[in-house]
């Protein structure tokens, strides 16, 4: 089931999105100060390209408080755009029956979104 709702997934939207998102990664990446948070929408593109089957947890690396003022950067410079736009597709897709497993895919990735600094993403096939 897993395979046919990430199939559906690409179909509609995610593959354009995982490749967004992927770009931008590659752009962030080229400056070396960026290459943190490329890291994180490299995290974020993984999960948009495979989100059924996937688990978002906190880590367990001692990263320490310098992911609360990291995190807060990530909001500012454009993280709560991420986040609203997919809690916007989620209510929207939640509103049709068919469209629920979609919405909560896209809650998942909003809440990844909101605050990547902490968190991984587990993908299962």
């Amino acid at each position: 089931m897993r395979v046919i709702g990430n199939l559906l997934w690409w179909v509609f939207g995610g593959l354009e999105a995982a490749v967004g998102y992927f770009t931008g990664s590659l752009a962030i990446a080229l400056t070396i100060v960026g290459i943190p948070v490329a890291l994180q929408t490299l995290k974020l593109g993984l999960l948009c390209l495979w989100p059924f089957g996937a688990e978002v947890r906190a880590t367990n690396c001692p990263m320490g408080c310098i992911r609360i003022p990291l995190n807060v950067l990530w909001m500012v410079f454009g993280g709560l755009w991420s986040c609203l736009m997919h809690i916007l597709f989620g209510v929207l897709l939640a509103i049709t029956l068919v469209g629920i497993p979609f919405a909560k895919q896209h809650l998942k990735m909003a809440g990844l979104s909101l605050a990547p600094f902490g968190k991984e993403v587990i993908l299962k096939f």
